[in-house]
């Protein structure tokens, strides 16, 4: 079990313990590890427990430790799609933002990322090569293994459409690789959606040799749209909710007249009503409860539940 050291301190009537080692890693266990700098709605309380592996025997090794002290396991990519309570996390939360390796197969056209590399940046790299297929992923926030669980997609493209497998491990150890078909996408979901099963990487098949300036023009345009149309100037998690179909869930939110909607420092955005952005002083409280107050004026005039798009973590007052 977890042993106390002698300098443990009370912080927020919570023990933080000293740094635990890894046997065989140069990684380290800290707890009481704030979250709020690590999603990009810089809202949230502390972890528990938090590890950053920057190795897949590290990764093991950390399921493995968490697995011996009877933890569960959160995973944190991005954190571009996290709403994460005022009151932290309990058990393990595991960062990927570290597990960053790329590798473009110019023989087979397939590139394989790690979960931690930004989705944008991989499109980028692909255009810059003169490969297509990721021009869509240019301006969605989040992780390589973010979007591979989420079913990530924007301007008619999507993960399922190019992914060819995904390597993914489960808390007691054991490495898979899943096809799309396994991983059973559909919209903005897949079968990972809300296990303990990580995703460390996957491969995606792209289309190399094209014209490096026509990829590149294609993917800024991507890229201007929605930096146009979306607002990115204060803290958000991107779309909050998913398109119910065939309108999206912003035009339900606009009709309902709720741009600009606000509790404490969480706001409905006027630019685009699918996101709610952080004013400033907003807590995770404030953003859930201008959740719940959407959810309840589309309902009551729709008889439409918009179900969100973004993962709501840890413990919230009703």
């Amino acid at each position: 079990m977890v042993t106390i050291s002698n300098d443990s301190s009370v912080k927020d009537n919570r023990r933080v313990y000293s740094p635990i080692s890894l046997r065989g890693t140069d990684c380290k266990i800290n707890s009481q590890v704030s979250l709020a700098g690590l999603t990009s709605f810089r809202v949230g309380g502390p972890a528990e427990w938090y590890v950053a592996p920057r190795s897949m025997e590290a990764l093991q090794a950390s399921f493995a430790w968490a697995d011996s002290e009877g933890l569960s396991v959160t995973l944190l990519g991005a954190g571009s799609n996290l709403l994460v309570s005022d009151r932290g996390l309990s058990g393990l939360v595991v960062g990927t933002r570290y597990l960053k390796q790329v590798n473009f197969n110019p023989e087979t056209g397939q590139v394989t990322a790690g979960a931690g590399e930004s989705i944008p940046r991989l499109a980028w790299l692909a255009a810059k090569r003169g490969w297509k297929g990721l021009e869509w992923a240019v301006g969605i926030p989040g992780s390589v293994g973010g979007a591979v669980v989420m079913n990530a997609g924007a301007h008619r493209g999507c993960t399922a459409d190019i992914l060819v497998n995904a390597r993914v491990l489960s808390p007691g150890g054991k490495m898979e690789i899943l096809t799309p078909q396994e991983l059973e996408y559909r919209y903005r979901t897949s079968v990972l959606q809300g296990g303990d099963r990580l995703v460390t990487e996957a491969t995606f098949q792209l289309q190399p040799g094209f014209d490096r300036s026509q990829v590149m023009a294609e993917t800024n345009d991507h890229f201007s749209q929605r930096r146009t149309t979306q607002p990115y100037h204060l803290p958000s998690c991107g779309s909050v909710f998913r398109n119910p179909g065939p309108k999206t869930a912003g035009w339900f939110i606009e009709q309902a007249g709720l741009k600009g909607y606000q509790i404490g420092g969480a706001q409905v955005a006027q630019r685009h009503a699918n996101f709610i952005l952080n004013c400033g002083s907003a807590t995770a409280n404030d953003i859930f409860q201008v959740i719940r107050h959407v959810q309840q004026q589309v309902e009551q005039r729709w008889s439409l539940l918009l179900e969100p798009e973004v993962r709501i973590l840890g413990e919230f007052p009703f």
